[in-house]
């Protein structure tokens, strides 16, 4: 159910290198290398590890940058995960839609505050 973990830092290439060396040890490669972010990870592998800068500009801390990303089957069904959310308590953190060549997503928040995202690399 989960598709990947997204971590915080606010010192993304000091991070890098800590998260390089166990991906290497893992035999997982870097799949995204962005300028605030980063990401290990096969596609249609386990789960797989981001790391970024915290998108609302401030610092990174504990929880903060942290999101849980849901993989979905299709379009359809990120589409779907993100009304339903929205339906039952959660809010919108950004509509579903294309981020990139080969990524689609919809992100939200449970009642709780926590952020979540379905997603579809296509």
């Amino acid at each position: 159910m989960i598709g990947y973990v997204t971590l915080g830092t606010n010192d993304l290439a000091r991070a890098a290198v800590f998260y390089d060396a166990l991906a290497a040890e893992l035999d997982t490669p870097r799949m995204m290398d962005f300028d605030g972010f980063i990401a290990w990870g096969k596609p249609g592998g386990a789960a797989g590890i981001g790391l970024t800068k915290p998108f609302d500009g401030n610092p990174a801390t504990v929880g903060n940058g942290v999101m849980i990303a849901l993989e979905a089957r299709d379009k359809e069904q990120v589409d779907r995960l993100y009304e339903l959310a929205l339906a039952h308590g959660g809010t919108c953190e950004g509509p579903p839609g294309p981020r990139g060549d080969s990524f689609y997503a919809g992100y939200f928040r449970d009642p709780d505050g926590n952020k979540l995202n379905a997603f579809i690399m296509t």
